[in-house]
């Protein structure tokens, strides 16, 4: 199965464009679309689950044309908001109950064992009997995923889940959504490089409406190596550097600044070439983009 998008265009009446001429083709697996807050991420995953209306263009899984057939695709998807709000005082498994009759399974012993199914997939079966509304930004994550996961989707788009989890919550998102992949099409929309890079097998990087790299991450990788280089620099000469050399980025580091420069050769004494990792690609991404508009 594969979600095709073609031309597809959104223009907010205040004249903003949300999406620009986007073209993507995603296979079964774990799909990163990569992009800063307010690049057009979450108007792609809501438009993609049907929840508004382009101007321009088509989406298509497999055989279905889903923005003809809006209802057909909401039998078949599981959607994951980047806002996502829940009924605070009910218990999880109640809610996730309720959330289950209205996917349409009347069948009371059938709804129990899939909610029991679910909460002990997303590892939250101890805590069925505590209100939503105690759980931890984590545990919020990991059942917005089990409603999510409700009537074996075949298409799961989820929209900056991991924002705000501490390490351990965040790892243990990763391998949930690692393991659901395995059979169908996962979307992980996010502004976290390291996400992209741990999971996803292919990625585009969206700015202010426009698809800028679609690839795979190591291929994308690939062609940095032997082009990134770094230096130890202080902070006043930043602003020099900038204009001497392609900065592709700047940090500090135990007290002390640090700075990533594109270059075929090495730039100048005290520079050392280092590895490329998908964050150089991104940061590089955007920094032509933005510069092309200048």
């Amino acid at each position: 199965m594969e979600l095709e998008i073609k031309n597809l265009t959104k223009k907010y009446p205040n004249g903003i464009v949300a999406l620009n001429n986007v073209n993507l083709s995603i296979g079964t697996g774990l799909f990163g679309l990569l992009g800063p807050n307010g690049a057009g991420k979450s108007t792609l995953m809501r438009t993609i689950a049907t929840l508004q209306e382009p101007n321009n263009g088509g989406i298509k899984f497999g055989n279905l044309d889903v923005l003809k057939n809006k209802q057909e695709l909401k039998k078949t998807l599981g959607y994951l908001p980047q806002e996502f709000n829940f009924y605070a005082k009910d218990k999880a498994k109640d809610l996730l109950n309720h959330l289950t009759l209205l996917k349409g399974v009347k069948d009371k012993k059938e709804r129990d064992e899939l909610v029991e199914y679910l909460l002990k997939k997303v590892n939250l079966w101890e805590a069925r009997n505590q209100k939503v509304g105690t759980f931890s930004g984590g545990m919020k994550q990991r059942f917005g995923i089990a409603q999510a996961l409700l009537c074996e989707p075949k298409l799961i788009i989820v929209d900056e889940p991991t924002a705000g989890l501490d390490p351990f919550e965040r790892k243990r998102f990763h391998n949930l959504l690692s393991e659901i992949s395995e059979d169908v099409v996962v979307i992980l929309s996010t502004h976290i490089v390291d996400d992209v890079s741990n999971l996803c097998s292919h990625m585009a990087i969206i700015n202010m409406g426009e698809i800028l790299l679609n690839q795979e991450p190591q291929k994308a990788i690939e062609f940095y190596k032997g082009k990134i280089w770094e230096k130890e620099i202080s902070k006043q000469e930043i602003d020099e550097y900038s204009q001497k050399y392609f900065v592709i980025s700047s940090r500090l580091f135990v007290g002390k600044n640090y700075v990533k420069v594109l270059s075929d050769m090495k730039p100048e004494e005290g520079f050392y070439s280092v590895d490329p990792i998908l964050e150089d690609v991104y940061f590089h991404t955007l920094v032509k983009h933005n510069e092309s508009l200048n």
